[in-house]
C-alpha cells in the first residue's frame, strides 16, 4: 500500500481538515475522516500529549499528517489561522473556552474562513452546569441512563463497556455526522458553522429505541430483566467447558428453534420454556448446562453455518483470524500493525490505509508546501507562494 499522500482515495478526497491535537474521541473522528480520504493535518504541540503511548503505534493518527505548532507562542495562533484559511473543517476537543483563550476559537476562525465547519468535541457540551468540569466516558454514559442498563445482574453493578459507548459511539461518530452535514450545507450555501458534539447528547440519542420501548411498556427501567440486556435466556453469553464463552442472539422463533435443536434441548420442552417467562430461569439453567458440556471450539463447529444466531466470544487478538472477518478483510496489516480496516465501504471511492500513525511534526515541510502556509516553513522547505485556497 502507498504510504504517501499524493494519490488520495475515498469519498472525502479533496477535503482539508485541521485537527487540533487532543485525546480520545476527537482524534478518532479525525481518523475516520482521514480513512475516507480527507487530508487531515494534525496540529501537535511541542512535547506531545503526555499520554505515554508510542506515537508510532497510535492508530487513531493513521492516514494523517502532523505539524508542530506551539499555540502559546506569539505566532502560534496566526499559524493555525493560516491553515484554517485553507481548510474545510477544523476539529478541536478542548474544554469550553480554551480554544477561545488560545486565539483559535470559532470567531477568529470563521472570520478568516466563513465557509469553515468548526467541529467541537466535548463530554458535557459547550454549555450547561457541567460544561467546564472534567469528565470521562464512564461519567457521560452514567448520567444519560446508558450505563445503568448494561449488565446481566439487576441487583449488581452495571457492566463498564470499555469507552466505546460514550467516547466513540456517542462522541466521535456524532461529531463526524455533524461535520459532514455542516460541510454539505457550507458547500451548498457558502456558510460555515459550529458543530457542538457532546458525548452526553450523542449517547442519549443512542438510547432512542429503548426509550420508545420503555414508553410502550416493553422495557423495564432496570437492567438484566429485558429482552436485549441479558435478561432473556436466549439473548446472552454462556460459558463453555474450557472457560470460553458463546454469544446467543436467537430472538425470533425460527432461530430459537434451530438454536435449541442444535443445543440438544427437546422441541416441545424448548417451545414451552420460551413462551413462559416464569420458566425462563429454568431455560437459562438448561442452556448453561448444555454449553458447559463442550469447549468453545466444539460449539463453534456445531453452530457454524446455521441460522441459530450463535457466535464465539473472541478476544481482540483472536478477532482478525475469524474466517468471516478474514474473508472480508475487516482487519488489515499496515507497517507491521494489525488494525481495523477503514469502514464503511464504498463501491466507487473506497477508503484506504495510506500511511501509518503520523509522528508529531514529521510532515511540517510537506504541509507547508502543499497547503501553501509559509508560517510552517522549515529550512528544508522550498520557497512557497502565499495564496488563499
Amino acid at each position: 500500500m502507498s504510504t504517501t499522500h499524493t494519490a488520495r482515495n475515498g469519498p472525502l478526497a479533496g477535503v482539508r481538515v485541521v485537527e487540533l491535537a487532543g485525546i480520545g474521541p476527537g482524534p478518532f473522528a479525525a481518523m475516520l475522516l482521514a480513512d475516507l480520504g480527507a487530508d487531515v493535518v494534525r496540529v501537535d504541540r511541542p512535547g506531545g500529549a503526555g499520554l505515554g503511548i508510542d506515537p508510532a503505534r497510535d492508530l487513531t493518527n493513521r492516514n494523517k499528517r502532523s505539524v508542530l505548532v506551539d499555540l502559546k507562542a506569539e505566532d502560534g495562533p496566526a499559524t493555525v489561522l493560516d491553515l484554517v484559511a485553507r481548510a474545510d473543517v477544523l476539529i478541536e476537543g478542548y474544554r469550553p473556552g480554551v480554544a477561545e483563550r488560545l486565539g483559535v476559537g470559532p470567531e477568529p476562525c470563521l472570520a478568516r474562513n466563513p465557509r469553515l465547519v468548526y467541529g467541537r468535541m466535548t463530554g458535557w457540551g459547550q454549555d450547561g452546569p457541567l460544561a467546564t468540569t472534567a469528565g470521562h466516558d464512564i461519567g457521560y454514559i452514567a448520567i444519560t441512563g446508558a450505563l445503568g442498563m448494561i449488565g446481566p445482574d439487576p441487583d449488581g453493578p452495571p457492566t463498564v463497556p470499555a469507552n466505546l459507548v460514550g467516547d466513540y459511539a456517542g462522541g466521535s461518530l456524532y461529531l463526524v455526522i455533524g461535520v459532514l452535514s455542516a460541510l454539505q450545507h457550507a458547500r451548498a450555501h457558502g456558510e460555515g458553522q459550529v458543530v457542538d458534539a457532546a458525548i452526553v447528547d450523542g449517547t442519549a440519542h443512542l438510547t432512542t429505541m429503548i426509550h420508545g420501548m420503555l414508553a410502550a411498556g416493553g422495557w423495564q427501567d432496570r437492567r438484566g430483566v429485558n429482552l436485549l440486556d441479558g435478561g432473556c435466556p436466549f439473548y446472552g453469553v454462556y460459558e463453555t467447558s474450557d472457560g470460553g464463552h458463546m454469544a446467543v442472539g436467537a430472538l425470533e422463533g425460527q432461530f430459537y428453534a434451530e438454536f435449541t435443536r442444535l443445543l440438544g434441548i427437546g422441541i416441545e420442552e424448548a417451545a414451552a420454556l420460551r413462551g413462559d417467562l416464569a420458566r425462563w430461569p429454568e431455560l437459562r439453567a438448561a442452556v448453561a448446562d448444555r454449553f458447559r458440556s463442550r469447549t468453545r471450539e466444539e460449539w463453534t463447529s456445531v453452530f457454524e453455518g446455521t441460522d441459530a444466531c450463535v457466535a464465539p466470544v473472541l478476544s481482540l487478538r483472536e478477532a482478525p483470524s475469524h474466517p468471516h472477518l478474514a474473508a472480508r478483510a475487516t482487519f488489515a496489516e499496515h507497517a507491521g500493525l494489525t488494525q481495523p480496516a477503514p469502514a464503511p465501504r464504498f463501491s466507487v471511492t473506497p477508503g484506504t490505509l495510506r500511511s501509518g500513525p503520523a509522528l508529531p511534526g514529521a510532515d511540517t515541510a510537506a504541509v507547508a508546501r502543499d497547503w501553501a502556509v509559509p508560517a510552517l516553513k522549515t529550512p528544508e522547505t522550498p520557497e512557497i507562494q502565499e495564496t488563499e485556497a
